[in-house]
């Protein structure tokens, strides 16, 4: 059983059923921009799904744990999630209004990022959204653990993170229309004794062909 899978329960209770800030700016931006049919790689136990779905929103979720999507169902999340890695995208041949992936691109390596994005900019329709979070080198726990490349950490816990700035934020999605991104504050909403955490938002929109 994968590490992530394995404490999956224990954090899903850190994590709360509220959706994070982040999750609710994209909602409001998509719904600014028209968008009706996401799909949200990364979708975990759906926490996040539901204030898109509230809109009227169509979601169509993807997920690596098979806990957490028996998690998703057992609290109400009808919609279709496909079971496996986003390195194994695409799932189907739809293209979608928008697209918003929530803390993941930040534990994939380089080559996994660059197909990731190549994946998700595929199934982007023309004028399409796509609104990536990730952690920035602003957050406290950069720097520390063993260090694995630029900017890439392996954390005691055996966790892979790469911590993005401005600089690598413009190379990555230079190419993926990148039209902002800006500092988002997540307050861990479940408890008041637990520090928040500093992401960072990542916009591209597709340019019609």
């Amino acid at each position: 059983m994968e590490f992530w899978e394995a404490n999956f329960i224990e954090k899903q209770a850190m994590w709360g059923y509220q959706p994070t800030d982040s999750a609710i700016k994209a909602k409001d931006i998509f719904i600014d921009k028209n968008v009706k049919e996401i799909l949200l790689p990364g979708i975990g136990y759906g926490r996040n799904a539901k204030v898109f779905i509230e809109q009227g929103i169509d979601v169509t979720g993807i997920e690596i744990s098979k806990t957490a999507i028996d998690l998703a169902r057992k609290n109400g999340l009808d919609i279709p999630i496909f079971h496996g890695p986003v390195s194994d995208m695409p799932f189907n041949k739809r293209e979608y209004d928008g697209i918003f992936s929530h803390a993941l691109i930040h534990l994939l390596n380089k080559e996994e990022r660059e197909q990731f994005f190549r994946d998700c900019f595929s199934q982007l329709k023309p004028n399409g959204y796509m609104i990536f979070t990730t952690v920035s080198k602003e957050a406290p726990m950069y720097g520390k653990g063993k260090q694995l490349g630029k900017d890439y950490f392996e954390t005691k816990d055996g966790v892979k993170l790469y911590f993005y700035d401005a600089e690598s934020i413009d190379q990555d999605f230079k190419d993926y229309g990148l039209v902002d991104f800006f500092d988002v504050e997540e307050p861990n909403k479940d408890s008041n004794n637990k520090p928040s955490m500093k992401f960072t938002m990542i916009i591209c929109r597709k340019d019609e062909k």
